[in-house]
């Protein structure tokens, strides 16, 4: 019998979708230190979370200009971490993120636009595994004394991705819904 692998995998698809676009939006280098992307599923009903060690982002925005902003975000899959090293080293195979094949998500901005109670909603295609979906990311903005923060959920199915294969499609165990949560926080330009 396999080892059921906690959700991380799944969320880390779905942080990789909220991660990309989050940084994208700033306009300065990432500070990784302040920065982080995590993934919560359910698993048998329980929450489960796990974080993205590694991203990389490159984001034009400006608050005035939305139409002229971009965001773009690449996480390394392979970075993901649940806490358990099973776990993460089962998650990073071929029938969760098969990182050896898909190293990269990566999250591409189209548009920027105001959103509901003050958010940003970042439209965009988010690619985790090979294939590319069209999403919406609803995104807080906020100057920090010299720094942009970006944060926010971005809800995903992990199906939609193939993530979980074979046994693993059964969203009985692992439900297929995925929280990406993400905390970007930038230095502005000079």
């Amino acid at each position: 019998m396999k080892r059921i692998p906690r959700p991380a995998a799944l969320w880390l698809a779905a942080a990789l979708a909220g991660a990309g676009f989050a940084a994208n939006l700033m306009a300065a280098q990432v500070d990784a230190a302040r920065s982080s992307v995590s993934a919560v599923a359910r698993q048998i009903g329980v929450p489960v979370e796990g974080k993205f060690k590694r991203f990389d982002a490159n984001v034009e925005f400006d608050p005035a200009k939305l139409a002229t902003s971009t965001a773009k975000v690449e996480i390394d899959v392979a970075s993901f971490e649940i806490g358990d090293a099973e776990t993460t080293k089962e998650v990073r195979g071929r029938e969760w993120f098969d990182a050896a094949r898909f190293p990269k998500a990566v999250f591409q901005s189209t548009s920027i636009r105001n959103g509901a109670a003050g958010k940003f909603d970042v439209a965009g295609k988010l690619t985790i595994k090979g294939k590319t979906l069209d999403v919406v990311v609803p995104a807080t903005y906020r100057q920090e004394g010299g720094s942009q923060v970006f944060e926010g959920v971005l809800p995903i199915k992990r199906s939609a991705f193939n993530i979980g294969e074979g046994e693993w499609k059964d969203t009985s165990i692992v439900a297929d819904e995925v929280q990406i949560k993400f905390r970007i926080v930038t230095a502005a330009r000079r």
